[in-house]
């Protein structure tokens, strides 16, 4: 299937939002490739052996954005930029919903989000990179932001720009000095951490 122009969705996405249920006949097909080439891309960067699964992750962030109620879509790429926000949430809450699991002792409930799987090492490093991220928010949320973008969405430099209204040249020094920050932050996790 060729891939779809930005303007197609960015047509498809105002249409749903203003009320139109053909349009999300038309959108899913070309919203669901895009999430699962974006869940893909973000799988690529894990550790060999990781068993979280593109497909899992790309359903239930295509859930979850079409059940989103109030929000007005822009474009493709805000469209993308909430995508990113939900898979990071996706992740950080399966890994918080596996600890909670294996604190309790018993048996484990199943649901359907039970099919996302990370191992305990992969585990402690996404809770930590969530964390240090949210501290990186708290002093500046652009480049907390960029690394949502650019990390968990998988966005380019330009769709990054795009979305924050700032240059491209921008978002590569603020890519940079978060990378930067992060791993510092990430490095003094301890005696685990290499």
């Amino acid at each position: 299937m060729e891939r779809a122009s930005k303007a197609d969705i960015t047509g498809l996405l105002k249409a749903w939002a203003g009320g139109n249920p053909g349009a999300l006949d038309q959108l899913t097909p070309l919203v669901y490739d895009e999430l699962r080439r974006v869940a893909r891309r973000y799988m690529q960067r894990q550790l060999p052996g990781q068993t979280l699964q593109t497909t899992a992750l790309a359903n239930e962030a295509y859930l979850r954005l079409v059940g989103a109620e109030g929000i007005r879509w822009q474009d493709r790429v805000h469209f993308f930029a909430v995508a990113a926000q939900m898979m990071r949430r996706i992740l950080v809450d399966a890994v918080r919903s596996r600890s909670a699991a294996k604190r309790q002792g018993g048996a484990l409930r199943v649901s359907l989000n039970d099919e996302i799987a990370i191992s305990t090492r992969q585990d402690a490093n996404l809770l930590a990179l969530d964390d240090a991220l949210s501290a990186l928010a708290t002093m500046d949320t652009r480049k907390a932001r960029v690394v949502e973008l650019r990390f968990f969405g998988g966005l380019s430099v330009d769709e990054t720009a795009e979305v924050l209204k700032i240059s491209p040249q921008s978002v590569l020094r603020d890519w940079k000095l978060a990378k930067l920050w992060l791993a510092r932050e990430l490095g003094r996790g301890g005696p685990d951490e290499s």
